[in-house]
């Protein structure tokens, strides 16, 4: 096969993924520079990138003019995605992570209830592909800050059968109430 063959062919499979990927652009900020001349500016733009069936991805670019920043920013998220477990449509257990000083507390929630979260939060889970959940930010409103904070606490997520497994009981325990029924039946 020829290097022109295989160089088409990874384009081509790059922009189905491109297509098949939930990308939503969540914070533009102007930015400013002291120069000797004046204020220089530019734009900083934070983005998350999902499939909705369990992989995000968190990407922040800066540049001089929006869509710059907004295409940086989201190769960076496509470069950085990273798989979560869940459990259903929710998460598997409750966690808490900071990122600076934006703290997030996510909590797995009953089949029906929604994403209950606000915006930063909300683009995060919903790109992953949460659609049951309860979360409250609890430090800075910081968008950047609560994103990122989101995202590390999505990374930070067990399986709770290999979390059973690791410390040797029954899986049945460590299972959400509403999801023990299922594994009864």
């Amino acid at each position: 096969m020829a290097r022109g063959e295989k160089r088409e062919k990874r384009r081509e499979r790059e922009r189905e993924e491109r297509e098949e990927l939930d990308e939503r652009v969540v914070h533009i900020a102007r930015t400013a520079k002291v120069v000797k001349g004046g204020r220089r500016f530019a734009f900083r733009a934070v983005v998350v990138v999902g499939d909705q069936k369990g992989r995000v991805g968190v990407g922040v670019g800066k540049a001089r003019e929006v869509p710059d920043a907004i295409r940086k920013a989201s190769d960076r998220a496509r470069k950085a995605m990273v798989v979560i477990p869940l459990l259903g449509n929710t998460i598997p257990h409750q966690v808490q992570s900071d990122f600076g000083a934006g703290k997030v507390l996510l909590k797995p929630a009953s089949p029906g209830t929604g994403v209950i979260a606000g915006g930063g939060v909300r683009a995060v889970v919903e790109a992953a592909g949460v659609k049951d959940i309860l979360s409250k930010s609890l430090g800075s409103d910081n968008i950047l800050n609560v994103v990122q904070a989101t995202f590390t606490a999505l990374q930070e997520l067990q399986d709770y059968r290999r979390e059973a497994e690791r410390r040797g009981i029954e899986p049945r325990r460590l299972a959400p109430f509403w999801h023990r029924e299922e594994l009864h039946g």
